[in-house]
Order: structure tokens, then C-alpha cells, then sequence
């Protein structure tokens, strides 16, 4: 498996046969509260040949809307059930409800949906394909849930939110750490690190840095791979 990140928290998965891209977002700016660090990596028009997408959730950040409209309709994208809102800004052709738990191929890939917490419905995904198990958080808090999450699968990686805001959007590192001793992954990419706050009230310290320094500090050996964009993990080289 090879993961490249695109910016923020949209993120390209790819197996031998199967590419999936999770929580498109291709804008090059925020918006009046927060604003985006970094272009992304790729433009709409060089993913759209892709087997899926795993959505997470609706909010701006993480919805583009102008990228899923053009999806062909034969390409699926996996979101939460139960979500007008989701749904509704996707503008996605194909889109398909999924509850915790359940299950659906997805080219050469099985994708399990998982519980998480946010400010709006959400879900999480377990991404199995070509022998190697991913957990892509989306936007969550941390929650029991994680320990069911390690308990039911063996993962090799974990994407998570690694830091946040006041008042706090997910995660924050302290939150994180404690999800990785859940978890229990051998390597963690941190995402959702592409917006900041424009007003320095709502901004904190926490960075993919300081997570990593909390999981030394716990002496945890899991393995943390900062990705800025356009820049690839590869599982063969792990």
C-alpha cells in the first residue's frame, strides 16, 4: 500500500489495482475563520480515476463538493447513513450510506465503517487492502469506541487528527496518544494539519510534533511519519 497526502486530510490510498481517496478538498483557501497552510498537492482534474472515496463527514474542510459532482457515477463514495447534510454537500452521485461496523468492497479493497465522534454525523473506515489494514479517523474526539476499533483488527497504520483548536474540533495530542494506546497501530500519519485559525485566540501549541513527544514520553515505540503534501508512506518500506 502507498499513501500520499494530498493536503489536510484528504489523503490517497493506493494497492496494486485499487486507488480510493478520502475526504476531498481542493480549495487553496479557507475561510473567514480559518485559514489553509498549504496548496494541495494535486489539482480536482488529476484524481478523478480513482475506485471510491471514503467521506467522513460534511463540513467544508473536508467536502468538495465541485470534485465530487464531476465523479463519474460509477465511482462510490462511502459516507455516514442517516446524513442529509452529507449527502446533500457531497453532490455525489453514487453516494452510499454506511453504519458502523458494516462492510463493502471496494475495488481490491474491504471497508469497514467505524464509530466516531464529531460535530456533526460522522464515521471512520478501516481500509484493508493488499495485506495491509488502515484506520483513517476523519474528524473524531477520542472515545471507548478505539479499543473496540484495536480490538477487531490488527493495524499497521492509523491516520489521525493529532492537534486542534480552542474549543477543540478533534482530537487534540493529548487525545491522540491515548487513542494510539487503544489502537495500538505500528504507525501513525498524522492529519488534519492544513487549516490554522486566522485570530491567534483560538490557536495552540499542539502540533504532529508535540503528539510524538507525548507517545515518547508514554514509551510507546509506534512509528509517527509527518507527511506534508504531495509526500508518500509506502508500507513495503516500512
Amino acid at each position: 500500500m502507498r499513501v500520499t497526502m494530498v493536503g489536510h486530510s484528504t489523503v490517497l490510498f493506493e494497492g496494486a489495482a485499487t486507488r480510493i481517496l478520502t475526504d476531498p478538498w481542493f480549495a487553496t483557501s479557507g475561510n473567514l475563520a480559518y485559514a489553509r497552510l498549504h496548496p494541495p498537492a494535486f489539482r480536482r482534474e488529476e484524481l478523478r480515476e480513482i475506485d471510491g472515496v471514503l467521506y467522513s463527514h460534511g463540513h467544508w474542510d473536508h467536502t468538495d463538493r465541485s470534485f465530487l459532482r464531476a465523479l463519474d457515477e460509477a465511482v462510490p463514495v462511502l459516507g455516514p447513513a442517516g446524513s442529509f447534510a452529507a449527502r446533500w454537500l457531497s453532490g455525489a452521485k453514487s453516494y452510499q450510506p454506511m453504519r458502523p461496523w458494516e462492510s463493502r468492497a471496494l475495488g481490491a479493497a474491504v471497508v469497514t465503517a467505524v464509530p466516531a465522534l464529531h460535530l456533526a454525523r460522522t464515521i471512520g473506515f478501516v481500509l484493508q487492502l493488499d495485506g495491509v489494514c488502515a484506520y483513517f479517523a476523519g474528524d473524531t474526539y477520542h472515545r471507548p469506541f478505539m479499543q473496540e476499533i484495536g480490538r477487531r483488527f490488527r493495524l499497521d497504520l492509523a491516520l489521525l487528527p493529532v492537534a486542534t483548536f480552542r474549543l477543540p474540533m478533534t482530537m487534540g495530542d493529548r487525545g491522540a496518544a491515548a487513542a494510539v494506546a487503544d489502537l495500538a497501530p505500528a504507525t501513525v500519519i498524522p492529519i488534519h494539519l492544513g487549516i490554522a485559525p486566522r485570530s491567534p485566540l483560538l490557536r495552540t501549541a499542539q502540533s504532529a510534533e508535540t503528539f510524538a513527544r507525548r507517545l515518547r514520553a508514554a514509551g510507546r515505540t509506534t512509528a509517527v511519519v509527518h507527511l506534508r503534501e504531495g509526500e508518500s508512506w509506502d508500507s513495503a518500506a516500512a
